[in-house]
């Protein structure tokens, strides 16, 4: 983890010195590589799901846990130290990731927030009265939110190194059979391995933009600027 974050700071410090030193300059380099994901995450994430208004004032945070998320699940695919270790198929990881998103969740909560949860203005006052059925599935939708945030990236970074870990035991499991069975079936589990790692790297980007725009989302329900 603090690897990571210290290659986030090393990136972003030296984007950021860059863009001082080559004002009103096209981007070069390392610019040119993360700018496009940077304006991506900040007008097509932040912007559509907070709203005009308030977007800037939660960029950074949606940028952070983005690269974060991103820079670990490509690291856990990298099988030489200081990689390989798999940081975002830890539980605890992505509860603390889950938890940043609803704590400021409940910071940027508005009036209109509380009275969608326990007074929804659409639903007839005869259905929240006598049985609040309806305030007590919203009430709970708080909490099952970032529950299935932490779920989600937990379970589908693990879900593909446990794949791996499966194929790779094949050898060992019919090479305890005959040695030639384990020889056999060594190249067959190696291409798996090899096509299942390709997959992961796609995983490991979407995972990370999942996160990132329902974290988004959360904000701007909180907000309620987007209609």
């Amino acid at each position: 983890i603090f690897f990571s974050i210290f290659l986030m700071l090393f990136l972003f410090i030296r984007v950021a010195r860059m863009y001082q030193q080559r004002k009103e300059r096209p981007p070069k380099g390392l610019q040119s590589l993360l700018e496009p994901v940077i304006l991506f995450i900040r007008d097509d994430v932040a912007r559509d799901s907070i709203g005009e208004k308030h977007y800037e004032k939660y960029t950074p945070f949606l940028l952070s846990i983005f690269f974060f998320i991103l820079i670990n699940n490509l690291l856990g695919l990298i099988p030489l130290f200081p990689a390989g270790a798999n940081v975002t198929g830890n539980i605890s990881v992505t509860m603390a990731l889950a938890l940043f998103t609803f704590i400021f969740t409940l910071a940027s909560c508005k009036r209109h927030y509380w009275q969608e949860i326990f007074n929804p203005p659409s639903v007839p006052w005869w259905l929240k009265i006598p049985v609040p059925l309806l305030p007590l599935i919203e009430f709970v939708g708080m909490f099952t939110k970032p529950f299935v945030l932490m779920v989600r990236l937990f379970a589908n970074i693990s879900a593909g190194h446990i794949v791996a870990l499966g194929f790779f035991s094949l050898i060992f499991i019919f090479g305890n059979m005959s040695s030639a069975a384990g020889f056999a079936i060594s190249p067959f589990s190696l291409i798996f391995t090899v096509f299942l790692s390709l997959l992961e790297l796609l995983v490991a980007f979407i995972q990370a933009y999942v996160f990132t725009i329902l974290s988004a989302l959360y904000f701007g329900m909180a907000l309620g600027e987007i209609e």
